[in-house]
């Protein structure tokens, strides 16, 4: 679903993104790990199309993001880091819009949608109100239902339960797990329970190149007995990469 291919990125003499190379597959629910600064976000940027690799490219369902844009975007559910929105909206404005942007033109096919991701992402109390008035936590969820709510074949992640409680995090883990088995999933977190909890694949990334590629349980034998927690920041204090 996903093919990434010696992806580049250079801003001026600093190379944000070293020949990242990589493959998602339907079902796949991908950890993207890292350090600050260490290129993720980029990565998904490019992916999505939000930014021009230098070099190298991506494709998304069998659409190349530089050759084939507007195809690789729309099969593509994206959440930035920071869940941008329009404050004045209200939660449903925002959404409909959304939905508009999306193709959905009638008002069934609309309400159909909204009321599917609303309920999905646990937004009914809110759904009236002004994004501006909303906590952290439910800002993220309305971040979470515009991704999904055109059920694109690939989503990519940044941050997606940052910001919640405890509760509201296993309840966002749990609709991504449950969506999983129909499309490939891309997630970047820094909360390493949350690889445990649901992925079935590990990608740390390090000063812009792939470090490690492997199953969780690959991940926790480098170390047996270790937490991913530890094994994480001694690979990425140590580089010892191998």
């Amino acid at each position: 679903m996903v093919a990434v291919e010696n992806l580049v990125k250079d801003y001026g003499d600093l190379r944000a993104v070293d020949g990242v190379s990589f493959r998602v597959k339907k079902g796949d629910i991908l950890g993207f790990l890292g350090p600050n600064g260490a290129g993720k976000s980029t990565t998904m940027k490019m992916i999505t199309g939000f930014l021009s690799p230098t070099s190298g490219t991506a494709s998304v369902d069998g659409f190349d993001v530089r050759e084939n844009p507007l195809e690789a975007k729309s099969r593509i559910g994206y959440l930035p880091e920071s869940s941008p929105a329009y404050p004045e909206m209200t939660v449903v404005e925002f959404l409909s819009y959304v939905a508009e942007t999306r193709g959905f033109r009638s008002k069934d096919d609309v309400h159909n949608r909204l009321s599917d991701v609303i309920v999905k992402c646990h937004l009914q109390s809110v759904q009236s109100q002004s994004i501006e008035t909303l906590s952290k936590g439910y800002r993220q969820r309305v971040g979470v239902a515009q991704a999904i709510l055109h059920d694109p074949p690939v989503l990519i992640l940044d941050e997606p339960t940052d910001g919640l409680d405890p509760n509201q995090k296993h309840e966002v883990r749990k609709l991504i797990k449950a969506m999983s088995e129909n499309k490939a999933i891309i997630l970047s977190t820094h909360i390493l329970e949350e690889v445990e909890a649901i992925c079935n694949r590990i990608i740390v990334i390090d000063q812009g190149k792939v470090r490690v590629d492997e199953t969780p349980d690959q991940f926790k034998a480098r170390k047996p007995g270790s937490s991913i927690d530890e094994i994480f920041r001694e690979i990425t204090s140590s580089k010892a990469y191998a």
